[in-house]
């Protein structure tokens, strides 16, 4: 079968770009063609005369009202910084993914025998419109696609937090896009009872895509790596930033006699400091985690690629950025007790017993397939 997988547009997110890496992969060793949709970056034009008006008003207030941070050229400046901000995770998605790059979804062309949305918080809907352009809200559930013949399906789509984020209006457009759907699973438990609740649709609760394949594949992309991450040490990766992570950070390099070595997402978020905003390659980002001794994270795929390396380690709860997607992983393999709301909560466990862990990742691996093969008939 010819699928197209919909999903965030893989660019800069390193669980996002690995976890549809993981789903052409699987759907690949299953015998299938496989496409990722993705956007190119593209520089922002605004039309005449709106961009002369916009760059004496920046000019204005740059100049004569010194106001700090604005940029008289602010569309060039993003593309700038989004073009060096990617250049090494951009250099993994072309070599690995298979992309089929559209501007917008409405270019998609009737093609494809199944087509497949998620994983990732392509439920979300400030993330799926932020990142589709000129989407609705329906279109994450492929109202695009209404009238045609193909198989829709949704394997580990999320919602990213406990609750839906559309009005009442959108909800109905969207329930009547899901009905078309041969099959639909979530990546959240919380996820079963919004598509009940608010869609009639039963789904099913299924593991991350990157969660279905061996260690053993991450760990021949993390080979390609020169990494810096060498010697024993403990490994922060946090999406945000705090001062009190630090304090726990350093608490664990005391308790464990080992030194943090910290994997930052990029140097610096400033525009004022695009020299230093590239993102590390994704396959030292694999090989920091499978060579860390101790895993300090608040990022739902740093937790994911902590068990899948078999780590011990403490998850820090990022409340911002949805609760549900930690305690569903987490309770998934039986580890609730390794997600802390905050840094003094931290308190010394025994070590993860990752025989039991297994048995439930296989368990959880052959559910996955299953679904699949069964929804792509």
């Amino acid at each position: 079968m010819r699928i197209g997988i919909l999903t965030l547009p893989p660019h800069a997110n390193y669980g996002g770009i690995l976890q549809a890496y993981a789903m052409q992969t699987v759907l690949e060793r299953m015998g299938h063609d496989v496409v990722v949709f993705n956007k190119p970056i593209k520089k922002q034009v605004l039309p005449f005369p709106m961009s002369f008006l916009h760059y004496i008003v920046r000019f204005i207030k740059k100049y004569i009202f010194r106001k700090a941070n604005v940029y008289v050229f602010k569309e060039q400046k993003i593309y700038k910084f989004q073009k060096v901000n990617t250049l090494y995770t951009d250099a993994f998605v072309n070599k690995h993914l298979h992309n089929k790059f559209v501007d917008t979804l409405g270019y998609i062309k009737n093609e494809y025998d199944a087509i497949i949305v998620g994983s990732d918080q392509v439920w979300r809907k400030i993330y799926f419109n932020g990142s589709w352009e000129k989407s609705n809200p329906d279109d994450a559930y492929l109202a695009f696609t209404n009238d045609w013949n193909i198989k829709r399906i949704a394997y580990a789509a999320s919602f990213g937090v406990d609750y839906i984020e559309l009005d009442d209006t959108d909800i109905l457009k969207c329930k009547d896009a899901i009905q078309r759907f041969k099959a639909v699973s979530v990546r959240e438990k919380t996820g079963v009872d919004i598509c009940k609740k608010h869609f009639n649709v039963d789904a099913k609760w299924v593991a991350d895509p990157t969660l279905l394949l061996d260690v053993s594949d991450y760990l021949t992309l993390a080979k390609d790596s020169n990494s810096l991450f060498t010697g024993k040490y403990i490994l922060k990766y946090a999406l945000d930033e705090a001062e009190e992570i630090y304090g726990l950070a350093h608490k664990l390099e005391e308790q464990k006699g080992f030194p943090m070595k910290e994997l930052k997402t990029h140097e610096k978020d400033s525009l004022s400091e695009i020299s230093n905003c590239t993102r590390r390659p994704v396959e030292e980002w694999l090989y920091a985690f499978a060579h860390a001794a101790y895993i300090l994270t608040d990022s739902f795929h740093g937790t994911v690629f902590s068990i899948l390396f078999h780590k011990q380690f403490t998850v820090i709860a990022n409340k911002e950025r949805g609760i549900s997607r930690f305690t569903s992983l987490l309770s998934m393999f039986g580890l609730a007790d390794r997600l802390i709301f905050s840094p003094n909560e931290y308190r010394q466990l025994p070590d993860i017993d990752y025989d039991k862990v297994d048995i439930r990742l296989e368990q959880r691996r052959s559910e996955a397939l299953d679904f699949l093969s069964e929804a792509l008939k």
